[in-house]
């Protein structure tokens, strides 16, 4: 039987729902920021990895969408997006050839940090008889993927001397917090990651190296970076929904948050405790909660009447606040610490409006790792 046009008491749990109005405000606030800073936006669907949002931000003005990996590319290109950055290195002669195909088709940028990449990149295009754009990654200080500074001209020069490709600029991710962040204020980071990208940007083209886009940016700093002069793309992801890490950065508050986890009470072994029906298969644990200053692996979306403080694959122990006693059956809404995994987890999410169901949306790329 169809959810739609039912309340959410009777959508059976866990489940993921989501604020259809608090979403397209979050859309409408984002595309807002881009456009009045004069750059592209180029929102990461990694957070939600559904056809209908994509639908909604790229209506709302991005200009094409990022992905981390080339299946989540194949997703959305099969579903009609023409313009898609996969901001990840692509390695291996299999992924080469299928990025090679997708840019039969649509307009394919794609991350490179390595000779081999660029080498596998360009023979699988002249064997497809295609083109990829290509972004060199930068290390910029998160010290995961990316060449260093100093290395990146040699990088882009191999990128001019083979065929099928065509150099695009320059990316970068570090986020909000990263090993030895001289601050913690998202305004202040986002500035210097702009300013150290756009001088890469500058030394590159005085060599004589064409840089087009320069790529930077998360949902904590895409504001500040975007004002940076000579910044031409900013690629938040988890605006779209926020979540307790946005809140904990300043960079949203709670009433913004627009994704939430519907759990049933199943045991309440003690006063202050609630087992519910939502544990590790449900929230993300990829967040180890005192590294970053939250309690818990989520929260009740009042903010204080519970925390999930321990997680089994299908159990979550509710610590529960003085005075809240849901009973056995109960349901409970609860934000989680990172959206992004979360939804991973789930096939559907439930779009919710005033307390009704109004749609079910597949989440598409879900479990696209390759």
């Amino acid at each position: 039987m169809s959810l739609i046009g039912r309340p959410i008491a009777e959508v059976d749990t866990p489940a993921l729902l989501i604020d259809i109005d608090q979403l397209e405000a979050n859309i409408r606030r984002y595309a807002q920021v881009a456009a009045q800073a004069g750059v592209r936006l180029r929102p990461h669907i990694k957070t939600h990895k559904t056809l209908e949002i994509a639908d909604m931000q790229l209506r709302a003005g991005a200009g094409g969408i990022t992905t981390a990996k080339l299946s989540e590319a194949e997703v959305f290109a099969n579903a009609g997006v023409s313009d898609i950055f996969v901001a990840y290195p692509i390695v291996g002669v299999e992924k080469a050839r299928r990025a090679a195909t997708i840019a039969q088709h649509c307009h394919l940028i794609v991350g490179v940090e390595s000779e081999k990449s660029i080498q596998q990149l360009s023979e699988a295009t002249t064997v497809a008889g295609s083109t990829i754009f290509v972004r060199v990654e930068v290390n910029s200080g998160l010290d995961r993927t990316g060449v260093e500074i100093d290395a990146a001209e040699a990088l882009c020069r191999q990128v001019l001397t083979v065929p099928g490709l065509q150099l695009d600029g320059i990316f970068t991710f570090r986020g909000a917090s990263f090993p030895n962040a001289p601050t913690r204020d998202p305004a202040v980071l986002g500035q210097l990651e702009g300013e150290l990208m756009v001088s890469l940007a500058e030394r590159l083209r005085q060599a004589g190296i064409p840089v087009q886009a320069v790529s930077v940016g998360s949902t904590p700093t895409a504001a500040s970076v975007a004002l940076v002069p000579g910044v031409t793309e900013v690629r938040p992801g988890t605006y779209v929904f926020f979540d307790r890490m946005t809140t904990k950065t300043g960079t949203s508050s709670m009433n913004e948050i627009a994704l939430s986890i519907l759990a049933t009470v199943v045991s309440r072994p003690a006063s202050d405790v609630a087992v519910i029906d939502a544990g590790s298969k449900t929230f993300c644990g990829d967040i180890v909660p005192q590294n970053v200053g939250l309690e818990g692996y989520g929260i009740t979306t009042d903010g204080y009447n519970g925390v999930v403080i321990r997680m089994n694959e299908e159990h979550g122990i509710v610590r529960l606040a003085p005075g809240f006693a849901p009973a056995v059956g109960d349901k409970i809404t609860f934000f989680p610490n990172h959206v992004c995994t979360t939804v991973n987890l789930s096939d559907e999410l439930i779009v919710v409006q005033e307390g009704i169901v109004k749609n079910v949306w597949s989440v598409a790329a879900r479990g696209r790792r390759q």
